[in-house]
């Protein structure tokens, strides 16, 4: 038996449209950055993708917001500058752990959409999801931990 499938091709990346402003504080995030990390074709609509994304950053910088204000607070102007002298591939670490924080909770909220598309009656598609979902949302959360310095682990003696 063989099977084709078959997807959308990406959006190209030239549009000044790609970019999703940010607070000021935190950094813009790239549509076109995120497809690529996250391998979205164009099957994910360009509106579907930002609204994931500005979702997304919405509530990344709600769990960061006291980190964000004790290093306005230290005279930082902005997370790259909160993160100066940390860097990986010329960008502040802590930068990347945003973009991926971000761009994680994004991926799990599009995968959750998206687990209608398959019309199977036995719904196995929807319940073979149910783990990437869970890893792209623990992805994004470890991401917002090691910017606060927090562990990974959560435990609690009962």
């Amino acid at each position: 038996m063989s099977g084709f499938v078959a997807t959308a091709p990406a959006q190209p990346a030239d549009s000044p449209a790609d970019s999703i402003a940010n607070d000021g504080w935190f950094p813009d995030v790239s549509m076109a950055a995120t497809r690529n990390a996250m391998r979205l074709d164009g099957t994910v609509t360009d509106p579907r993708l930002r609204a994931a994304l500005v979702s997304a950053m919405a509530d990344t910088n709600r769990q960061l917001r006291a980190y964000k204000a004790a290093s306005a607070a230290a005279g930082h102007a902005s997370l790259a500058a909160a993160g100066a002298g940390d860097t990986l591939d010329g960008q502040p670490r802590i930068a990347l752990l945003y973009l991926r924080a971000v761009m994680c909770a994004a991926k799990a909220d599009l995968i959750e959409r998206y687990r209608d598309f398959d019309a199977a009656a036995d719904n196995a598609r929807t319940q073979d999801n149910a783990p990437a979902i869970d890893e792209q949302r623990r992805n994004a959360q470890w991401a917002v931990r090691d910017i606060l310095g927090q562990t990974r682990v959560v435990a609690e003696l009962v």
